[in-house]
């Protein structure tokens, strides 16, 4: 990919201005001549330090005025992730329009994202909600509101459209099942946040039956928009957003820029719009495949689950750390051979964790329930969410041969994610 003006006065800027891509780009000639000539960014390095934003070393300069959200994390242990508002009110505006022809004029938008303790989601949609050109009307409930009032309130205000985490969605989709109720008005379902998976539309679409279900777009706090959802997008399916960033697709061994299609590699973005926090060739944690030719004007592209890398792991709306992961189970099992397995079972999402004990007479029956309790207190949304039977934690020990690797590089896999994101293609790392 050729590197265009925009680009160019990017990575001079942050190299100028930033102490961590001033040493990042040490190394690269101010003429470069493609993308792929800048080295990709450590995800680990370029978060650390960024708890205290007086000396984040990402920064480009005093941060003086915009808003701070929270990606990923136990309380308190999440990376701070910043915008000036001038950089926030372009990203909800190129969201806006990149999500608009989801709604029609008049649309009643029930927006069941989470707001609170410096999360994005609901904030986000808000702000999104309000450029949405023609206008739609929105009903700022969260998604803390209580499903009996939610479900009156789409009766009585004559809501169509639904916005909100898929887990959420879910959630509120079993109670109406459990009630014996069906909402014919709702005639649009838009989730964000997370994967919607073809078997966890059947339960929405049991009790919405005129439903119409589209991801919202791709987007992350740290990132960013990373793709916009359109009528003719399939199911994991994006398109770019031009002049907001650049995605490509590498390689996860070799490197190597993937222009083909259908061929599966890590997604990395080039964000345009920041210069406080800038974000040049950084790895999403996503991998993903063309679904168009190279040059296509918003090129499509499909999601194809996490990156075997990933330093963080989304699953309904729980967030896993691997650095969080990997202490408790050396700190427990004493073990630095241990595998994330992340499955799907009908509208259930399945986490086991498999690890090598180091000494054979250990009782790992005993380890085994001392890594799960740790999880769990790690992570209470877990038990929140297999109360409300939308999740599965199980922790089990293994043989080494049980630990999947990777089929070119023979090197064991941190996170093995099977849920299947497109029907079209095998997600097998």
């Amino acid at each position: 990919m050729r590197p265009t003006d925009t680009l160019r006065e990017l990575v001079a800027f942050a190299r100028q201005h930033s102490p961590y891509y001033r040493e990042h780009f040490a190394q690269v000639a101010g003429g470069f001549t493609a993308l792929s000539e800048l080295p990709l960014v450590d995800p680990v390095a370029y978060w650390r330090g960024s708890q205290c934003l007086t000396q984040c070393p990402v920064l480009t300069d005093r941060f003086a005025d915009g808003l701070v959200f929270k990606t990923g994390g136990s309380t308190g242990a999440g990376k701070l992730s910043v915008f000036t508002r001038t950089e926030w009110q372009q990203l909800v505006r190129d969201f806006a329009r990149s999500v608009a022809g989801q709604f029609r004029p008049g649309d009643r938008v029930a927006n069941l994202f989470f707001v609170g303790d410096l999360y994005a989601s609901f904030i986000f949609a808000h702000d999104a909600l309000a450029h949405v050109a023609p206008g739609v009307i929105e009903f700022p409930f969260t998604g803390t509101v209580e499903p009996a009032d939610l479900a009156e309130a789409i009766v009585r205000q004559r809501i169509n459209v639904l916005i909100g985490l898929p887990a959420q969605l879910l959630t509120f989709a079993a109670w109406l099942q459990s009630q014996g109720r069906t909402l014919e008005a709702v005639d649009t379902l838009l989730y964000g946040g997370e994967s919607l998976f073809a078997s966890q539309q059947q339960l929405l679409r049991r009790v919405l039956p005129n439903v119409r279900i589209a991801s919202m777009g791709y987007a992350s706090v740290d990132a960013g928009l990373l793709g916009a959802s359109q009528r003719d997008c399939a199911l994991g399916e994006h398109r770019m957003v031009d002049n907001h960033s650049l995605l490509e697709i590498i390689d996860e061994q070799t490197g190597e820029v993937i222009e083909q299609c259908d061929r599966g590699g890590l997604l990395v973005m080039t964000n345009l719009t920041r210069r406080l926090m800038p974000l040049i060739r950084y790895p999403v944690g996503d991998r993903a495949c063309w679904r168009e030719p190279a040059q296509t004007r918003a090129r499509k592209f499909a999601l194809l689950g996490r990156s075997a890398d990933s330093q963080r792991v989304r699953v309904s709306i729980l967030t896993l750390l691997i650095d969080e992961i990997g202490a408790i189970v050396r700190r427990i099992g004493d073990s630095e051979d241990w595998q994330l397995l992340i499955e799907q079972r009908g509208s259930q999402d399945l986490i086991s964790l498999k690890w090598l004990p180091a000494l054979a007479a250990c009782d790992v029956a005993r380890l085994n329930g001392h890594m799960r309790s740790a999880l769990l207190a790690q992570y209470p949304l877990i038990l929140q969410l297999e109360n409300d039977r939308l999740l599965e934690l199980h922790v089990t020990h293994c043989t080494a041969t049980q630990l999947v690797r990777h089929p070119r590089s023979g090197k064991h896999l941190r996170v093995v994610d099977r849920r299947v994101y497109d029907d079209a293609l095998a997600k097998q790392p």
